[in-house]
């Protein structure tokens, strides 16, 4: 099997695999630079538009290829019940593809539609996704697939967590990178005062885990797909929730209530929620990603990053009171 490395190379290798298995005649190909280290290219065919999703094999080693699997064939169950999201075309019953250079792709539908920029969709798009968001949680747990006991986030111990910040708060204070000192007092102060395991969180199943606006496309107020279901497993439902709220409600100016209402309205046409319901949800996502956002190289990142490091300033900032802000919704 022979070694390829550049970004042509691993090009030419797939889409020669790519017109073998499906019999197409590629016309036009266009790179598209968004997401990590995956490479993807938007192709015209005489069949139509493909999107090829190449995974870079750094990367992959940290999913397993059956969840992969199992995770594309749930997608394209999705996509044959009518949700909006790309189908994954299949070759004699496999979706996920080698190339003769050994890497590893699918090909899927193309989807057309804008991505929004963060913290500033509408009303009508927020309940849009808050609708789309509860119907996805109702097909994925149907009964089509097994439940698991555990959920992918295990909550830590609260002294484990505290060690933890303790340890960021040492490795930053010796780069004397002081500015960023209060943030991680702040976290260390929340410790104290919230615990996560009084929230009422206990719902699990299946859930998309990435569901933020990158992953979301919209044509004008209607949501035309949701993308990437990579880190789809078993999980608390409400971190989609709270994903979802905080990426497309919260901007400048603080999180925007009316979409946020918006976005409930949608979600609860196909579930139930309870009284703090987005309050709880947006807490434990706090819980969850400020451990992979809050660190020593916070003040460095870029582009998504640096987006999702401001969200955990701003939830810290505000968690006491989120009861207080969301008006116990």
């Amino acid at each position: 099997m022979k070694t390829v490395f550049t970004e042509e190379a691993i090009l030419e290798d797939i889409l020669q695999e790519v017109s073998s298995r499906f019999g197409l005649e590629i016309y036009h190909i266009e790179p598209i630079k968004r997401g990590w280290l995956n490479l993807k290219w938007k192709i015209e065919t005489d069949l139509g538009i493909y999107l090829v999703k190449q995974y870079n094999k750094e990367r992959l080693k940290k999913y397993s290829i059956e969840e992969l699997k199992c995770v594309f064939n749930q997608q394209n169950r999705l996509h044959h019940l009518g949700f909006p999201c790309p189908n994954i075309l299949m070759d004699q019953g496999e979706c996920f593809l080698h190339s003769p250079g050994g890497e590893q792709f699918i090909v899927m539908e193309y989807k057309s539609g804008a991505i929004i920029k963060p913290g500033t969709l509408s009303e009508d798009q927020m309940y849009q996704l808050g609708v789309h968001a509860g119907r996805m949680h109702a097909l994925l747990n149907d009964g089509s697939l097994p439940t698991k006991d555990n959920p992918g986030f295990i909550l830590p111990d609260r002294k484990e967590r505290i060690a933890y910040w303790k340890s960021v708060y040492n490795e930053i204070y010796q780069t004397t990178k002081y500015d960023l000192l209060p943030v991680i007092d702040k976290q260390l102060e929340l410790m104290e005062i919230v615990d996560v395991n009084k929230l009422k969180v206990s719902r699990k199943g299946w859930a998309h885990r990435d569901l933020w606006v990158d992953n979301i496309l919209f044509d004008g107020d209607q949501l035309s797909a949701i993308l990437d279901f990579d880190r789809m497993k078993m999980d608390y439902l409400s971190l989609d929730v709270g994903r979802a709220v905080i990426s497309g409600a919260l901007n400048e100016d603080g999180l925007q209530i009316p979409p946020v209402i918006a976005f409930l309205k949608g979600y609860q046409s196909h579930q139930e929620t309870g009284n703090r319901f987005l309050t709880n949800a947006l807490t434990l996502l706090w819980y969850l990603e400020s451990e992979w956002w809050l660190d020593v190289m916070m003040d460095e990142r870029k582009g998504p990053p640096k987006r999702f490091v401001q969200e955990m300033i701003w939830l810290s900032d505000h968690l006491v009171e989120l009861d207080d802000i969301l008006g116990g919704l």
